[in-house]
């Protein structure tokens, strides 16, 4: 800016700085409507949130709650039954997508319960995992000599 406010033509500052004549020419109108504060750079503040801060308190409450409290039969929340809940209690409706990214910002994270066969035998398994898996492993060979 202190350039152009020296007397040299935009089209000299925007080939010294690497940028197009738009880009300067738009820094000047920001610098006019705003002085300094109009060049600083920021975050876009994006779309209010849709749920208010009460509202994502009581929405935490319900999910800290479980899902048998909220009327469900499941005793594990998924994304689209939190969906639901949040369209019956607060009117509002997500996407299935956007449901984890809100819960993430609640302080929730995904959790997946561990599979396992209802008639493993444990002991079996852990014998597998330490004894079995090891010796089939590769083995790496001896380094090259160089």
């Amino acid at each position: 800016m202190l350039g152009y406010i020296e007397g040299r033509r935009v089209v000299e500052l925007a080939a010294e700085l690497d940028v197009t004549r738009g880009s300067v020419n738009r820094w000047l109108q920001w610098y006019e409507a705003l002085g300094v504060d109009g060049l600083l750079t920021g975050t876009a503040p994006g779309p209010a949130p849709r749920l208010s801060e009460s509202q994502r308190a009581g929405l935490t409450a319900i999910v800290e709650s479980g899902p048998l409290a909220a009327g469900y039969q499941s005793g594990v929340w998924t994304g689209p039954m939190i969906g639901d809940v949040i369209e019956q209690r607060f009117g509002v409706r997500y996407h299935n997508h956007h449901v984890p990214r809100l819960l993430h910002q609640l302080g929730f994270s995904v959790q997946r319960p561990r599979k396992r066969l209802a008639r493993a035998d444990a002991e079996a398994q852990a014998y597998w995992l330490r004894v079995r898996l090891p010796a089939i492993k590769k083995k790496r060979g001896p380094a090259a000599a160089s």
